[in-house]
């Protein structure tokens, strides 16, 4: 049996005296899709954040693409390591203001990955095709809608060739109209095989493409197994109290 691609083993993460990360266990193999879910508050983007270093964590280690991480003594290369084999496509889709689609996506790839521009240019391109914007390679985002930025924000990621892509709530800044082209252009990632940690609270997307779910409740994962059992057969009654409030 091959090792997980990740697997993080008593993670701790305080602010301050708040724990809100209280002994995270979890595995996730290579091409697997995991989808985090849990009242606000609970963890869920803070363990994304954690991952990659975003938030400093107190206690526990990980294993990532082989390398392991005291993840209370991150080192530089670590860092850096972790950063060139993951991605994240966040809410409020960070794009630079300053810079077109086309450079927001080479960015990573001439000043993280160093390649060279020329390339840079190509492979931009061919992720901006992919996901529906090469036509908007040009705009800046303040002349694209939130659906536009979020699938540059995509493109930006995948163009990265991450090892694991995390998605932390991709659909919770745009209007309603725009969530399920977001949705759809996910699940189309989905099927490349590429490892996925997503963050949402959109039931049927999670029935439809998850391997695993797990629900987190007060900085724990209190719940964890296939969609099926998790989101239609849910013998934890907190899960089941969790997914009656959700409107799916």
């Amino acid at each position: 049996m091959s090792e997980p691609i990740l697997s993080i083993k008593n993670l701790h993460m305080k602010y301050g005296s708040n724990e809100v990360l209280k002994g995270i266990d979890l595995e996730i193999k290579n091409g697997e899709i995991v989808i985090l879910m849990g009242a606000s508050g609970s963890g869920k983007s803070t363990l994304l954040r954690c991952i990659n270093h975003l938030e400093k964590t107190t206690e526990g280690t990980m294993t990532i693409c082989g390398r392991t991480i005291n993840l209370h003594k991150w080192k530089k290369d670590d860092i850096a390591f972790t950063r060139n084999n993951t991605s994240m496509v966040f809410q409020n889709y960070n794009l630079f203001l300053h810079k077109t689609a086309l450079e927001n996506v080479m960015e990573g790839l001439t000043q993280v990955k160093r390649i060279p521009k020329n390339e840079a240019y190509e492979i931009a391109c061919h992720y901006l095709e992919k996901t529906g914007m090469l036509e908007f390679k040009d705009h800046y985002p303040s002349m694209m809608s939130g659906g536009q930025q979020q699938r540059v924000g995509i493109a930006r990621s995948l163009a990265m060739r991450p090892q694991i892509i995390m998605f932390d709530e991709p659909t919770a800044a745009l209007d309603p109209e725009l969530v399920g082209e977001i949705l759809n252009l996910m699940k189309q990632v989905a099927k490349e095989g590429i490892t996925m940690i997503v963050v949402t609270h959109q039931v049927s997307f999670a029935r439809d493409v998850a391997d695993t779910i797990a629900i987190l409740d007060k900085g724990v994962i209190s719940d964890i197994g296939d969609a099926e059992s998790i989101i239609n057969n849910p013998d934890n009654p907190n899960t089941r109290r969790f997914l009656n409030l959700l409107d799916y």
